[in-house]
């Protein structure tokens, strides 16, 4: 008797849209040097750029803006004021009200040499357990995002002369079936964000 392979359940957080049914690998160039502080594109396989991440120029660099590749804005990220673990929130298209927000990412520990994050979905209120966890080495580019103990996501830097000599620097993701690859692209930008201080004190 055969059985039906069952599926991994779908991780749906920004739209079902970008949830696709088998692995999605991403590469991920952020311009080392802008003017916002941290511009991102992200391409997918074939080199077509799937979402674009710019700053707000006038909101003292704490708030990013993921784009489609038209321009339309999915997430605006920002961060929140007055937060021991460097907390970053996400919204749906450019609000940034209770109604549309999203998910939050902080810091695991106030003190950590590794790179630690938790997150938590709109719905997750007494924050009890994280829904999301990130682990590894940010400097390094090398994280794995983990549902439980499912792996959903793993980044790994990209080492070429090219990138290096034109200011960018380059990492591929790759977003496990069913995964939300639009959620996974605004965690990243939030990584960065968060690990730009090294292990400064909050």
């Amino acid at each position: 008797m055969e059985y039906p392979i069952q599926q991994p359940q779908a991780v749906c957080v920004v739209a079902q849209y970008f949830c696709a049914p088998y692995p999605v690998e991403l590469t991920v160039k952020r311009k080392l040097l802008t003017l916002t502080g941290g511009d991102f594109t992200v391409s997918d396989s074939n080199g077509n750029v799937v979402f674009k991440v710019a700053g707000k120029v006038l909101s003292l660099h704490d708030r990013r803006v993921l784009q489609d590749a038209a321009g339309n804005p999915l997430l605006t990220m920002k961060e929140k004021a007055l937060t021991m673990h460097r907390r970053w929130e996400a919204f749906r298209g450019e609000n940034s009200d209770q109604q549309s927000f999203i998910f939050s990412a902080k810091k695991s520990s106030l003190f950590q040499l590794k790179t630690a994050l938790d997150v938590f979905r709109a719905g997750n209120k007494d924050e009890k357990l994280c829904d999301f966890h990130v682990k590894g080495s940010y400097f390094d580019r090398s994280c794995t995002v983990y549902q439980g103990n499912r792996i959903v996501a793993e980044m790994k830097r990209k080492y070429t002369v090219a990138n290096v000599l034109i200011g960018k620097d380059t990492f591929s993701v790759i977003v496990q079936p069913g995964v939300d690859y639009a959620f996974i692209s605004a965690l990243i930008v939030i990584l960065d964000e968060i690990n730009k201080e090294g292990t400064s004190e909050d």
